[in-house]
């Protein structure tokens, strides 16, 4: 997902899609601010950091707790990233930035899988639907050619 992304295009993503491009701008966010850190420039440090906190309270406020406990494990790893962050930010800790790196990759990891296996899911309805639909067309078709015949 690393093409520009259009307005309309946006509106017809899932929220699954969604929060894989938050998880992704968070990750540059991430790569940034180390970064930003290493070239000494902590201002911009400051500001790639608050960026990834908008987006990990963003991701927090799009969790559906109808999910049950792993909504609200998702939750408490949220809040513990954003506190990391922010004492990354505090300290300007490349170290720390890189465990919040980790525990990202992971959840991204996990989420990018499960979305696959929903649209592969979905596909796979999709065409037993078209197969079914093909199907009674093809009974519709015969009981045509019979009538005719009688």
């Amino acid at each position: 997902m690393s093409n520009p992304i259009t307005e309309e295009s946006l509106y017809q993503l899932t929220s699954q899609e969604l929060t894989l491009l938050l998880y992704e701008a968070l990750q540059k966010n991430l790569v940034r601010a180390s970064d930003a850190i290493h070239g000494g420039r902590l201002t911009d440090a400051n500001l790639f950091l608050q960026r990834c906190n908008d987006i990990l309270h963003r991701l927090g406020v799009g969790i559906n707790y109808e999910a049950g406990i792993i909504a609200d494990q998702l939750e408490h790893i949220y809040n513990y990233m954003a506190e990391r962050i922010i004492e990354a930010n505090l300290q300007k800790d490349v170290a720390i930035i890189e465990e919040v790196q980790h525990l990202l990759k992971q959840i991204a990891d996990a989420w990018k899988e499960a979305v696959q296996k929903a649209q592969a899911q979905t596909q796979a309805a999709k065409t037993i639907k078209r197969r079914i639909n093909a199907y009674d067309q093809d009974l519709y078709d015969m009981e045509l050619s019979v009538d005719r015949k009688e």
